[in-house]
């Protein structure tokens, strides 16, 4: 009995310790499929080892310097881009953006903070100042001496940063520096970058805010363009940090403890405001996406309901609602309700909304009004399809006078008596020619001329000849009875 407890136990034991190597087994492969997983990533991820370090920052530094045929492709750029601008033309935006050069000195920025470089971030900053003062010039000549002024999309998509083109920014300075870092540069990222960050509409937008006198919109586009430059710096900051790019050492330990501080002082003077506007733009943003959540849900659903505009204010929290219909207390407090009870509107539930809706006096005042005007147009409708038929018959008057003028005025003359009795009276004239002449200045009236040319001996002073003209003229008149007449020589 005793032996047979004994190989029960013993056959427990065995179990559980079979069990145990298994777990251990299991726990093993799946450190195992964790390593192979974290090291597949790795070496997914992992761009250092195809870094080039010393051949990055020579190409950074290539870059920098805007002087020659630089700044003239700029300037040649930001034409284009005008005129995309000016014309709604993406695909010109695109071209003018494929060809500038804007981000050698951004990316010179970020690259000497992150190296502790003070003379090539003041290059840097120089050049990226002459760029952006060139850029803003150049545009503001355009739009000031082009006759096409009229603001369009394209132009109006640039006056106010969103939190989108803060992604864009930052995840565009990224691909960037990290192409920039790879050996063999990748051309198409560089391009495609700067199509996607649009550094050059902005300061196209600036110089057109200057050309019109719109403050407005040249401190917008501005304000567009330093987001992007600040975040396309940090990007190449952070990822030049990451990839432990070496630092400038100097001779003197003093100077490169100065320098190293004053580096890393601007690098979070830079960031300090950049996470500001980071946030800024992304509260602004949903605020903006909770606003048309609220109309799409609880207003423009409503038949009810008849809004004609709206209009808000981020920096005051303050949302006008304008309604064309009667909005009585119960809906305008359903309203406020649901803004304040659904979590849809979490962006907006502090603002402060202010529902504004028309009296029923005010509707019928305007639904009469309304039909007023429509019994006013259609009286004069009628009226002018009378005055039509009366022009018609006008033209029809003029058409048949003018014939009679025409039958009248080629009725004969009798011009061999008239030229007798014109030398009996006039013994020293030479000449003598009559004729009527028919003229239409508007080509619908016709109006007749009565035209003599009468030629007097060349001998006669000036003052004879005038008075002998003037008296042929009267004695004309008369025996042709006209109360008109033109005397030629």
């Amino acid at each position: 009995m005793q032996e047979s407890k004994f190989n029960f136990s013993e056959d427990e034991e065995k179990k559980a310790q079979a069990v145990e190597e298994s777990r251990e087994a299991l726990k093993s492969d799946a450190k195992g499929l964790f390593k192979s997983v974290k090291r597949f990533f790795e070496e997914l991820l992992d761009f250092r080892e195809d870094t080039d370090r010393d051949e990055t920052i020579e190409s950074i530094k290539r870059d920098i310097p805007f002087k020659g045929a630089t700044a003239w492709i700029l300037i040649f750029a930001i034409f284009v881009a005008s005129i995309g601008l000016n014309v709604s033309s993406t695909a010109v935006v695109i071209g003018a953006m494929l060809i500038s050069p804007l981000m050698g000195p951004i990316l010179g920025v970020g690259m000497s903070l992150a190296i502790n470089d003070i003379d090539t971030l003041k290059r840097s900053l120089i050049n990226l100042l002459v760029m952006v003062s060139l850029s803003v010039v150049t545009a503001f000549l355009y739009f000031k001496l082009s006759p096409l002024t009229e603001l369009t999309p394209e132009l109006e998509a640039r006056t106010q940063p969103t939190i989108l083109d803060v992604f864009v920014a930052i995840f565009g300075g990224l691909a960037l520096i990290v192409a920039k870092t790879k050996r063999g540069t990748i051309a198409s990222v560089i391009f495609g970058v700067a199509i996607a960050t649009a550094l050059m509409p902005p300061l196209c937008t600036a110089g057109y805010g200057l050309a019109v006198g719109n403050l407005k919109f040249f401190f917008g586009a501005t304000y567009l363009f330093t987001i992007n430059t600040i975040f396309i710096a940090l990007s190449t900051f952070v990822v030049l940090k990451i990839l432990r790019f070496p630092m400038i050492k100097y001779a003197n330990s003093k100077r490169r403890r100065l320098i190293s501080r004053f580096a890393t002082l601007i690098a979070i003077v830079v960031m300090i405001p950049a996470s500001f506007t980071f946030w800024k733009v992304y509260n602004k943003t949903k605020f903006e996406v909770g606003i048309r959540k609220f109309l799409e849900n609880e207003i423009r659903s409503n038949d009810a309901l008849q809004l004609m505009n709206y209009d808000s204010s981020f920096e005051d929290r303050i949302i006008e609602l304008n309604f064309f219909n009667e909005v009585s207390e119960s809906t305008k407090q359903a309203l406020l309700n649901s803004l304040k009870s659904n979590t849809e509107y979490e962006s907006i539930k502090e603002a402060a909304v202010k529902i504004k809706g028309s009296d029923t006096k005010s509707y019928e005042l305007i639904s009469n009004a309304y039909m007023d005007a429509r019994d006013e147009l259609k009286n004069s409708k009628n009226v002018i399809s009378g005055l039509h038929k009366e022009i018609e018959e006008l033209k029809s008057e003029i058409i048949d006078l003018n014939k009679q003028i025409e039958k009248g005025s080629l009725k004969a003359i009798p011009f061999s008596s008239l030229s007798h009795k014109a030398k009996q009276k006039f013994s020293d004239l030479q000449y003598f020619s009559y004729a009527n002449v028919l003229e239409s200045k508007d080509f619908t009236k016709i109006d007749t001329l009565h035209i003599a040319t009468a030629k007097w001996p060349a001998m006669l002073k000036d003052s004879l000849l005038i008075a002998r003209e003037q008296e042929f003229s009267v004695w004309l008149k008369s025996e042709l009875k006209l109360d008109s007449l033109i005397i030629r020589h």
